[in-house]
């Protein structure tokens, strides 16, 4: 009974519907999957739905993107109350934030001769949770590139002419918030922030677990986090942060999963705090 704990859907960066998304995930046999659209809720509901049909159970989930002085933190909330008013309003900020940010990359690659307009982005992404995927998308369709990866190391890196940050929360304002909507907070792909030494100030804050097995990682890494977590007696959850096929990920559902132990050990959490 394997699952996937990081999986995304149109309505954040994803290629695939929610319905898609949990079609794919019982055709390649999983039996749980979370949804955690960045920033964004409003696809559990039809991923849950779409769930009960084929048999997947759906965990409400989100992946906060947060940032401190050092590094871009993610931070994943699971079973969270995805109706709280508390959290939907912090969503509606950091969302008006993500199509700010459009605005300005567009302006920054029209200085640089590319014709796109923001409504191009949009036309893919919608209007609540666009990012620089969304935009690379655009340019791909447009013939401005040829690929996801030219299309990040010439425009969209952070290093690249076209990058604009957007308006993030703080790693801890991210957890606190996951809690106050009932959730439990797991520190995302914690090798690419590469910023281990801020674990204990996250788990006096409330974080309850990390992601240790993730695409990539070697014995070592994931050792290594497996260590860190049982020194911080956190959860381990694991997934394929998979965006879809059509993605420009290699990534697919079912290349990586969890076993039920550690997806029993996360629903006990919530039962517990609930």
């Amino acid at each position: 009974m394997p699952a996937d704990l990081h999986t995304h859907s149109t309505f954040s960066d994803g290629t695939d519907s929610p319905e898609e998304l949990v079609r794919l995930a019982a055709a390649a046999g999983l039996t749980t999957i979370a949804l955690t659209d960045h920033d964004n809720v409003d696809g559990i509901e039809q991923a849950a739905e779409a769930g009960r049909g084929v048999g997947v159970e759906v965990i409400p989930g989100i992946e906060f993107t947060t940032e401190n002085s050092r590094a871009e933190l993610h931070i994943l909330g699971y079973f969270i109350d995805y109706r709280s008013e508390p959290l939907l309003a912090v969503l509606q900020k950091v969302q008006h934030g993500r199509v700010k940010r459009i605005d300005k990359i567009v302006q920054k690659l029209n200085k640089l001769g590319v014709d796109i307009e923001p409504s191009d982005v949009f036309s893919i992404s919608g209007e609540k949770a666009p990012g620089r995927p969304h935009v690379a998308r655009a340019l791909i369709k447009r013939g401005a590139v040829g690929s996801f990866k030219e299309a990040f190391d010439r425009y969209l890196d952070w290093r690249a002419p076209a990058y604009v940050p957007h308006y993030k929360l703080a790693p801890i304002e991210a957890i606190k918030l996951i809690k106050e909507a009932g959730g439990i907070p797991v520190f995302a792909h914690p090798a690419i922030s590469n910023c281990d030494d801020l674990v204990p100030k996250l788990v006096e804050a409330g974080l309850r677990g990390l992601e240790v097995y993730y695409p990539g990682y070697y014995r070592d890494m994931i050792d290594h986090y497996l260590a860190l977590a049982k020194k911080h007696d956190l959860l381990v959850t694991g997934g394929t942060d998979f965006h879809g096929e059509g993605s420009g990920r290699e990534i697919k559902l079912g290349d990586l999963t969890v076993p039920d132990e550690l997806v029993d050990k996360l629903k006990n959490e919530h039962l517990r705090g609930n």
